[in-house]
């Protein structure tokens, strides 16, 4: 493997790490900042989203709850675990990228899915160009049930 794809690797993990804390701590224009300026995040049988206002409209949507204890969300702990992370491909200037992910709040495990993304190497960083968002279980008592 050339260094060059050792540094790509490296920067798209840190992006996907990113994306996780800055939407565990609401904090949505961070996390849209992940997504190149158009960038899409589709969600399987919910929203496409394209661009970073619609995809922060969106998540500064999600409902909170102040009963769920400290934390970044109104008083609601989440928590984003992303594991498994596999490189399908990558080229100096995109990747494909697939993910596991489960999180957690305040319930135990509130529901748990599958990222699959496209990269795009914009100067010297690596943004989310697509993420395709899996969410295949939702705890019944989850407050992202309806997304």
């Amino acid at each position: 493997m050339d260094s060059w794809e050792v540094g790509a690797r490296v920067a798209i993990l840190d992006t996907i790490s990113q994306y996780a804390h800055a939407g565990d701590r609401l904090q949505l224009a961070e996390l849209a900042a992940t997504f190149v300026e158009e960038g899409v995040l589709e969600i399987r049988d919910g929203a496409t989203l394209r661009g970073r206002d619609a995809i922060i409209a969106f998540l500064g949507d999600v409902p909170a709850s102040a009963e769920e204890g400290p934390g970044g969300r109104g008083g609601a702990m989440v928590r984003h675990h992303v594991a498994s992370t596999r490189f399908v491909s990558v080229s100096p200037e995109a990747a494909r990228v697939e993910s596991y992910f489960a999180v957690y709040t305040a319930i135990g495990l509130d529901h748990f899915g599958r990222y699959r993304d496209v990269f795009a190497r914009v100067d010297d960083r690596w943004l989310i160009q697509h993420r395709y968002v899996s969410v295949d279980w939702t705890a019944p008592q989850s407050r992202f049930a309806s997304r």
